[in-house]
């Protein structure tokens, strides 16, 4: 604003300038150009963010719902409408509305507004695979979702609310520069503002000097140049774009499906030291597989898979219905793996670290981690197989979760949980290598099978049969060395525990066996 006004003091003024009003001119279009810049990169970035979150919010308000009213009545209702404990159909090329549980079907999925996955997924009710969320494709067949999110608290809402307060946020690194440009406008200001009457002192000497009488033609004297030297020695553009610099950052983050709930998170990722992964479905594909059945003693290779699947008649997980399948495969009877009434089922926890059945007539059948279940048999005053170890030891090495499966007091044998790389994990660690990550993978298996994947892999170090206690002090170590850690996982698994009683206990010490509730 001041150079428009010495432009339009030049312009209507009789007066012989200093210096050419072209001069003037180009000064000004250039200062101009400078402040409409640094506005604009902040404008876009803003209006970027804020466009894909009317987009989310434009998903969310016109997804249509199709709620159950009961006796198989049908109501269609917008998905904002929709509250905790609404039960909706949704059918093949339908919008799941909101985020929930699938109580009933099974249907193909396709999440990759959400997940950036291309690839559909299974979800079907029951087990760890029942949770859908809201904005995602129903491919085929059809599902009935049980609605847990609340309103204005699904997936999507929460999104938004991330996309749209990302530009309040200042990071740290913002608030010291402003704070430095402060100081350094100051600095330059003090520097700047004595030009011009010392430039003026000698232009009045050199008049003298020289013994003329009209001024001299100088371009120390004329502020529109003292203020383009002050902006020039200002970095300002600097500071104008810092907020843009972040929203743009974590608008190309939202592009690859990455949300960064501000500009602080997307810096302190840049300047992460370690990051630790879970093994199962980030490393490997989730959905573990029985791929062989080892007995041990006197036990048959039929009755392993007998008792294996007996173990895993209530486990709802991919891992545990695959032993089933697999134990009907071998030749197991279906009716042989229904349990009676009064059955106790045991479930897993991240403590126990395995699961099972007590049945009515006092046998207790378990299966889990080999650790696990050779102290549970070691409790009941049972011997361990010799050859036990060696089996482990066997399926491990070929990079295969064992399990071991107890008969009460004995050791029935081994089964193998085949775990299978996602594609390209040892490209994509090298990547993170040469970034500068240190990579460690956290697991549950016994060592031997988390070194084999590791291996296989390429991470850096591993954490073997880790529990939510053991995650959380390694973490803690990490950072006692003064290194930030992240976490890197596909999901977080529950560690509450409940305090119902199994009839299954260590004789020596009366300690009961929790399950998960």
């Amino acid at each position: 604003m001041l150079t428009l006004l010495f432009i339009i003091q030049a312009l209507v003024s009789t007066s012989a300038s200093q210096v050419p009003i072209t001069y003037f001119i180009a000064l000004d279009a250039w200062l101009f150009l400078t402040v409409l810049f640094a506005n604009f990169a902040t404008a876009l970035a803003e209006a970027r963010g804020k466009a894909q979150a009317e987009s989310l919010r434009k998903t969310r308000s016109e997804t249509p719902a199709y709620r159950l009213k009961g006796a198989g009545v049908v109501e269609e209702v917008r998905s904002t409408e929709l509250k905790p404990g609404d039960r909706v159909v949704v059918t093949a090329g339908q919008v799941i509305p909101s985020d929930g549980e699938i109580i009933e079907g099974i249907a193909s999925v396709d999440e990759s507004a959400i997940t950036g996955e291309s690839a559909p997924v299974i979800r079907e009710a029951g087990g760890d695979r029942s949770g859908v969320t809201g904005g995602t494709l129903v491919i085929s067949d059809r599902i009935v979702v049980n609605i847990t999110a609340p309103p204005g608290q699904s997936f999507l809402d929460r999104m938004i609310a991330l996309v749209e307060g990302a530009a309040r946020q200042k990071t740290p690194n913002e608030i010291a520069l402003t704070l430095a440009l402060s100081g350094l406008t100051l600095a330059f200001l003090i520097v700047v503002v004595p030009l011009w009457p010392m430039a003026w002192n000698a232009e009045q000497y050199m008049m003298s000097y020289l013994g003329i009488s009209e001024p001299l033609k100088s371009l120390g004297t004329d502020v529109p140049t003292l203020v383009a030297l002050l902006v020039c020695l200002i970095p300002t553009t600097i500071g104008a774009l810092l907020a843009a610099i972040g929203i743009a950052g974590m608008d190309r983050a939202l592009q690859a499906n990455i949300i960064a709930k501000s500009g602080k998170a997307v810096e302190t990722a840049g300047d992460i030291d370690t990051v630790l992964l879970d093994k199962t479905g980030t490393i490997t594909i989730g959905n573990r597989h029985a791929a062989d059945f080892t007995p041990v003693g006197d036990h048959s290779q039929l009755r392993l898979a007998l008792l294996a699947g007996l173990a895993s008649a209530s486990d709802e997980t991919p891992e545990g219905k695959s032993i089933v399948r697999a134990a009907q495969a071998l030749g197991v009877p279906a009716k042989d793996l229904t349990t009676p009434s009064g059955t106790q089922f045991i479930a897993f926890s991240a403590q126990t670290r395995m699961s099972g059945v007590d049945l009515p007539n006092g046998a207790c059948i378990r299966k889990g981690a080999p650790d696990a279940v050779i102290a549970f048999v070691q409790g009941r005053n049972g011997v361990i197989p010799v050859k036990l170890q060696q089996t482990v030891d066997l399926v491990a090495s070929k990079g295969a979760t064992p399990l071991v499966v107890a008969d009460g007091a004995k050791i029935a044998g081994v089964v193998a949980l085949e775990n299978i790389l996602n594609p390209g994990m040892r490209e994509r660690f090298d990547r993170l290598r040469r970034m500068g990550l240190r990579t460690v993978m956290i697991t549950g298996d016994n060592r031997l099978t988390a070194a084999t994947i590791a291996q296989q892999a390429g991470v850096d170090d591993f954490a073997a049969q880790a529990t939510p206690e053991s995650k959380l002090a390694y973490i803690r170590k990490e950072q006692a060395d003064g290194k930030l850690v992240a976490m890197m996982g596909v999901h977080t698994r529950g560690v509450e525990l409940s305090t119902s009683r199994s009839r299954c206990q260590d004789p020596r010490t009366d300690r009961q066996v929790r399950e998960r509730g």
